[in-house]
């Protein structure tokens, strides 16, 4: 691993402003997980360095880029098919400029069926490749060719790279990069690289500054945040850098994703519960699934009962917290005694919020080669009959919240006329009236009614 400072292209800032008349406009969408989400602030922060407006709609954009995810396949064909429906901008626009990047771009028979089958696509970087933005676009505005390279690994961490953040009250921070699990259904350590953590000073850095800007909610992001600290020169774990950050004086509260129960720890529970000011009282442990043999095939490295064991220390510790979890559904040769154990895992763990999926194939993994005797349709009823119990558990917990008042952040405009949403620090949503000027502010809602996993209530 190897950390670099970011540093302004001039040469290239003075290619792209000789080019037009005005400043040149961008439109950055990205897909995906909340990495990914950072990452396109910070191609929006690398942009708008070299000159470039942001805006919002690509009909305005001299500049268009996908941000891309490639967990699920999908994902890839949603991408492709919002990069056809540009087509038309181009040959409307012949100097739009068309790029892609993210996860898609690290695999090489992606950038080659761009090459052959999008002739209008002129950019493609991979997922750690944002600091060079400014001089592929330079390359391009001078060859007028395309900027397709084949992706290669870069293990370099960037810092000080500047960042046009979406939201003022709500930051992701990265702490990591990169996995080292190659759990068997999973793409990410093939085109994310292996785990690399940012030092703690450059953390503390970005977490003061965040803190000292007035944001309420900082998430600290990694693919598993609970191995924080291979590689680093002094030792530190994640609950290390947990308690560190919690020291920084100011009104916040932290989240964190994605934990993997193989390295979560009760040290961690244990900071967890002695900064209840600071860290919410929410852990996201995604299980998969609840069958022993499955985790094995999956590659997971735990199996139920220690998976468990983590969820009553935690309870133990933290009476009031609350729980959600991934849950993969139709993994290969997963059987019904297989389903039958994960149904009985989520009524064990009573999980406040569950994010489920049908297994969906990743060629290039070793689960994709995994025989599979089971349909599609077999598949659809296990999810219908999960969800069905999940929607009894969650409702069952989040009515038991009515009569509770609790600290709520407001996060935007909820679904009615008047309505305003926010989140609790257990992560449970609540709708309540109240006026636009509150978005981003935290108040004091009174719960008075839930439905499903929503909760209403009014301000007190």
């Amino acid at each position: 691993m190897n950390t670099i400072e970011y540093k302004r292209s001039s040469t290239a800032a003075e290619v792209i402003a000789a080019a037009y008349e005005t400043p040149p406009m961008a439109y950055v969408r990205s897909f995906g997980c909340q990495q990914n989400a950072n990452e396109g602030e910070r191609i929006k922060g690398v942009l708008t360095d070299v000159g470039y407006g942001v805006c919002n709609s690509p009909e305005e954009a001299d500049l268009i880029l996908f941000n891309t995810c490639a967990v699920r396949e999908h994902a890839e064909q949603r991408v492709f098919g919002n990069i056809g429906a540009l087509k038309k901008l181009k040959e409307q626009n012949k100097g739009l400029i068309i790029g892609l990047c993210g996860c898609m771009a690290q695999q090489p028979h992606i950038v080659e069926k761009l090459r052959q089958s999008y002739s209008f696509v002129d950019i493609v970087f991979g997922v750690n490749g944002i600091d060079t933005l400014p001089e592929l676009i330079a390359r391009k505005l001078q060859s007028r060719r395309r900027v397709l390279d084949t992706p290669v690994e870069r293990l370099d961490i960037v810092e000080e790279m500047p960042i046009r953040r979406d939201s003022s009250f709500r930051a992701w921070l990265p702490i990591m990069y990169g996995c080292d699990n190659f759990c068997t259904y999973c793409i990410v350590p093939y085109v994310r690289g292996r785990e690399r953590s940012r030092t703690p000073e450059a953390i503390l850095a970005e977490f003061r500054q965040l803190v000292q800007e007035g944001y309420k909610e900082i998430t600290l992001l990694g693919q598993n945040v609970n191995s924080y600290g291979k590689g680093l020169p002094v030792p530190m774990d994640f609950a290390d850098l947990l308690q560190m950050l919690c020291q920084v004086p100011g009104d916040y509260h932290i989240r964190f994703m994605t934990s993997h129960p193989k390295d979560a720890s009760h040290k961690l529970i244990d900071v967890m519960a002695a900064n209840p000011d600071h860290i919410c009282n929410h852990l996201h442990l995604p299980v998969q699934c609840g069958s022993d043999r499955v985790l094995k095939e999956m590659n997971r490295h735990y199996t139920v009962e220690h998976y468990l064991e983590l969820i009553d220390y935690a309870r133990a510790k933290m009476p009031d917290i609350t729980f959600s979890s991934d849950i993969i559904v139709g993994f290969p040769g997963e059987t019904e005694e297989d389903f039958e154990m994960t149904l009985d895992l989520i009524r064990k763990v009573k999980y406040m919020q569950l994010f489920t999926f049908i297994y969906s194939k990743r060629t290039g993994t070793k689960a994709a080669v995994m025989p599979d005797p089971y349909t599609h349709k077999d598949k659809t009823e296990r999810m219908a009959r999960l969800l069905a119990a999940q929607d009894e558990i969650a409702s069952e917990q989040v009515a038991a919240l009515v009569g509770q008042t609790r600290t709520v952040l407001v996060e935007g405009f909820g679904r009615g006329d008047g309505l305003l949403n926010g989140r609790l620090r257990n992560n449970l949503v609540v709708e309540f009236a109240g006026d636009a000027a509150l978005i981003g502010t935290e108040v004091q809602v009174e719960l008075t009614g839930s439905r499903m996993a929503m909760l209403s209530g009014h301000m007190v």
